[in-house]
C-alpha cells in the first residue's frame, strides 16, 4: 500500500497553503484550493474545488483524472482533521 496523492494543508498567520505530492513530477502548491480555503476554511470548500487533470501523472495505479479528484478529497480530509483538534 502506498499513497497515490498526498496533500498538506496549513492555515496560519501567513494564510492558507496547500502542497500536493505524488500527483506530478515534484511537489507543487495548489492555488485554487488555497484561494477557496482562504475564503472558507471548511471541508466542503476544499471538496468543491475541481483540480485540473492537465499535467497530473497517470499510470496503471490511477488516471490523471482520478488523482486530480483525489487532491480535493484529501484536502477536505486534512481540513476536517485540522478543525477537529
Amino acid at each position: 500500500r502506498f499513497a497515490l496523492v498526498g496533500v498538506f494543508v496549513s492555515h496560519g498567520a501567513g494564510g492558507v497553503r496547500v502542497a500536493v505530492t505524488g500527483a506530478k513530477g515534484s511537489v507543487f502548491r495548489c492555488k485554487p484550493l488555497e484561494d477557496a480555503l482562504a475564503k472558507s476554511f471548511t471541508p466542503a470548500a476544499a471538496k468543491a474545488v475541481k483540480v485540473s487533470a492537465e499535467g497530473i501523472n497517470s499510470d496503471l495505479h490511477g488516471t490523471a483524472a482520478y488523482r486530480a479528484a483525489m487532491i480535493s478529497v484529501m484536502a477536505s480530509r486534512a481540513v476536517a482533521a485540522a478543525l477537529a483538534r
